[in-house]
């Protein structure tokens, strides 16, 4: 592989996707005691949670520079779908970097951090955002949770993760046909999820959620957004061990993953680990692909439920 279809590859495999020194203790007094989820999407995603509302806390999916569903779908996506058209629309996440998206979750976690205890979750590629977040707002976070996510501390960049002997097993790149357009032109990567081409979607289905039904698979790439940055995925996203290393965090392995293998995750959670051998990660492990079913995702609401209380 070259360097831009490495990068191209690690996108797929992303795909499922405050105000520092006043302290959550020192904000503590007088504060709500609801928890508030704040969720970092991985690539092309729009995270949320309206289970965990409904279970008596508040949920809130960050707005990603670039991931506004009404920038993003063009006429040219919908069926019968213009593919040279699709393929030569500028896209809104040009030049977008890992830095605009901890600025956006650092301004939710603000808030968020008013009114209670925040619980910040990262999937997939939202790992690298939550990790950055915690660097630069630690006294604001209560909880880390990754779900399956990058979580740089030996090497500087889940591109970095990629290319590890762990990551071997990947089936990210299986799904390189669904590419529309130049990236290098186009400033993003986009990919054509509403495609009906059949070895697509089964290689989307082996890769992403292998257990579910295939209508079940089609209504999660219909979720998706087309693009996502070029540049996220290869910044450094590590944090640092007298900042983000002080957060409490959990990790919740997918046994069945076949975009970041469950080795990967593992050598993640024991690097982690290591570098802040006084803060470990608690470890829940659910048995599901990366992309969970919605049956296999109230396993993930379950433990997210749990955590709150």
């Amino acid at each position: 592989m070259n360097n831009l279809t490495r990068r191209t590859a690690f996108h797929l495999a992303a795909v499922a996707g405050a105000l520092g020194g006043a302290g959550a203790a020192g904000a503590a007094k007088g504060r709500e005691e609801v928890t508030t989820f704040v969720f970092v999407t991985g690539a092309n995603g729009v995270a949320a949670d309206a289970e965990l509302t409904l279970r008596g806390h508040r949920s809130l999916g960050v707005s990603l520079p670039g991931h506004d569903p009404g920038e993003q779908f063009d006429i040219s996506y919908q069926a019968p779908q213009d593919l040279a058209a699709l393929a030569a629309r500028k896209s809104p996440m040009a030049g977008v970097t890992l830095d605009d998206y901890v600025a956006a979750t650092v301004e939710a976690v603000r808030r968020a951090a008013r009114h209670g205890r925040v619980v910040l979750v990262g999937g997939s590629l939202g790992g690298s955002t939550v990790t950055r977040t915690a660097d630069a707002v630690p006294d604001l976070i209560d909880l880390l949770v990754y779900d399956a996510a990058y979580c740089c501390t030996a090497l500087r960049s889940p591109a970095e993760y990629l290319e590890t002997p762990e990551s071997e097993a990947s089936l990210a790149g299986s799904v390189l046909g669904a590419i529309v357009g130049d990236p290098r032109e186009l400033g993003a990567i986009r990919v054509n999820w509403r495609t009906n081409d059949r070895d697509f979607l089964a290689a989307a289905k082996a890769a992403f959620m292998a257990g579910g039904t295939d209508g079940e698979l089609l209504a999660m790439l219909n979720t998706l957004l087309p693009d996502e940055s070029l540049q996220v995925s290869s910044a450094d996203a590590r944090g640092r061990p007298d900042a983000w290393g002080r957060v409490p965090r959990v990790y919740i392995r997918h046994a069945r993953d076949r975009v970041i293998p469950l080795a990967l995750q593992d050598r993640m959670i024991r690097e982690a680990d290591a570098a802040t051998p006084g803060n470990r990660f608690k470890v829940f492990t659910v048995d599901t692909s990366h992309a969970p079913t919605p049956e296999d995702y109230r396993q993930i609401t379950d433990i997210l439920d749990r955590l709150a209380k």
